[in-house]
């Protein structure tokens, strides 16, 4: 049998090497390099990508980033407080909106996580609880090519598995490590990705 092609950095026009799977949309591009792997703690950042994962199941996440500000607009800024005491009017809304993905049952799992999330944050604070896993600080792996990178992990698995207990929905082990991995928890930058380096340096603002 034949070994799978590899799939190391692609280095574009502009001379910079990022991992491939960035590709050659200057939107995706501008996530990868701006975005992706950048350690985030603030709470309710985190809570808002960790909603746009789950909405992301099934679907690429070039299809989240390009209704990324049509969700913005439609979940009120993604605050909790706001989206716990949403109520059927609301939810109806939210399926007529064009601009989003009208998942009836992911729309509605965003106030039960909303809830869980408020419960989290009056304990210890939603970065303070989920950065606690990593002992605070980012897990830094150094692979060299895209078929070394794990779809999930047991940590992955560990977190899902809280996080449903405490209320969360659509955070199955695969969705968790790909968020792990966005808000930087995680830095699975190709190790020769011009970010890789970079993302141990900085935090986002």
């Amino acid at each position: 049998m034949a070994e799978p092609a590899l799939r190391p950095v692609l280095r574009h026009a502009d001379g910079i090497a990022r991992c491939p799977w960035a590709g050659t949309d200057p939107l995706y591009m501008a996530y990868h390099d701006d975005e992706w792997g950048v350690p985030e703690f603030d709470d309710r950042a985190l809570f808002e990508k960790l909603i746009l994962d789950g909405f992301q199941a099934g679907l690429s996440w070039i299809t989240i980033l390009r209704k990324r500000d049509a969700f913005r607009l439609a979940f009120d800024g993604f605050d909790p407080e706001i989206i716990a005491r949403y109520d059927e009017a609301k939810f109806d809304a939210l399926m007529q909106n064009a601009g989003i993905i009208r998942n009836g049952a992911k729309i509605r799992s965003s106030a039960s996580s909303a809830r869980a999330w408020l419960g989290i944050q009056e304990k210890q604070g939603f970065s303070n609880y989920l950065w606690g896993f990593f002992d605070g600080k980012p897990q830094v792996n150094r692979w060299r090519d895209m078929g070394e990178v794990p779809p999930r992990t047991p940590l992955s698995e560990t977190i899902a598995r809280d996080l449903r207990q405490r209320g969360f929905n659509f955070c199955g082990p695969t969705i968790i490590y790909a968020f792990c991995q966005a808000v930087g928890m995680v830095n699975d930058h190709l190790l020769d990705c011009a970010c890789h380096a970079r993302c141990q340096t900085v935090r986002r603002t």
